[in-house]
């Protein structure tokens, strides 16, 4: 693969993988092992999580349109291999959170996949990408599932904050832009849109009433954990990379000198 042409994509928008799969089967190990390396690197390429999840999915009984979907994210790689988050020594240490969800996206079992990722500054601190444990009966309630999970890493993050003496004064933001499962998370009345939610994630009703969190709703385009529930056209992706905290750096150094924006 060192001489492949690069994308700009880590996972061609409109890619859909089912267990039965295309074509041939190929060698598991190389197919976990090249998995597995890709895996490690989400640690600091937050952009290609999704897609290092989509292809985990399938270690069972890797195909060859499984690979050609890995190798097409070992494309976007090569073009990308200079880039990485950069963290401001000057940035303030408020959390902030974006929490999202696809419905239905799982051609299998009709799960949903869960993105959320919170800030510290204008940089991604933390990020998940995974798929939900049940099914969704609508939108509102992926988004609602999904907002849920937030919450719960949100308070881990304030607690973990408080511990370092950084305690958050203020309420975490969290940013969704389903505006039903927001009504949903601020309105204890019991209706129609909630008699089929499994009562554990109600608790985030808790946490919005005592202050520790609030979910404000953000326009589509601007849900910055849209990048990891689902393949994205190209210039959208490039976009929401980029409010990652994701850039280029040439000749960066430990201390941050003479970085390329």
């Amino acid at each position: 693969m060192e001489d492949c042409c690069p994308t700009d994509n880590p996972v061609e928008y409109g890619t859909k993988l089912t267990k039965e799969g295309e074509r041939d089967l190929v060698n598991p190990t190389y197919y976990k092992s090249i998995v597995g390396c890709l895996r490690y690197l989400t640690c600091t390429r937050p952009d290609i999580l999704y897609g290092d999840g989509l292809i985990n999915r399938y270690m069972e009984k890797p195909r060859s349109s499984y690979l050609k979907t890995t190798k097409w994210i070992l494309r976007f790689v090569k073009g990308t291999a200079s880039y990485g988050l950069f963290y401001s020594s000057l940035q303030n240490l408020e959390i902030t959170g974006y929490s999202d969800s696809d419905w239905a996206g799982s051609l299998e079992d009709r799960k949903s996949t869960i993105g959320f990722v919170f800030f510290m500054g204008e940089t991604a601190l933390t990020w998940t990408s995974k798929k939900q444990s049940i099914v969704a009966l609508s939108t509102c309630e992926a988004e609602y599932i999904a907002a849920a999970s937030c919450v719960c890493h949100a308070i881990w993050l304030r607690k973990l904050m408080e511990d370092l003496q950084q305690k958050q004064s203020k309420a975490t933001r969290i940013f969704v832009d389903n505006k039903s499962a927001i009504a949903l998370a601020k309105n204890p009345v019991h209706h129609e849109r909630s008699k089929y939610i499994d009562t554990r994630f109600h608790f985030i009703r808790e946490h919005i009433k005592e202050g520790d969190v609030e979910l404000l709703h953000v326009k589509t385009h601007e849900q910055i954990a849209d990048i990891f529930t689902k393949p994205l056209k190209t210039d959208v992706f490039c976009y929401l990379q980029k409010k990652l905290g994701i850039m280029k750096m040439d000749g960066t150094s430990l201390r941050g000198e003479n970085v390329s924006y």
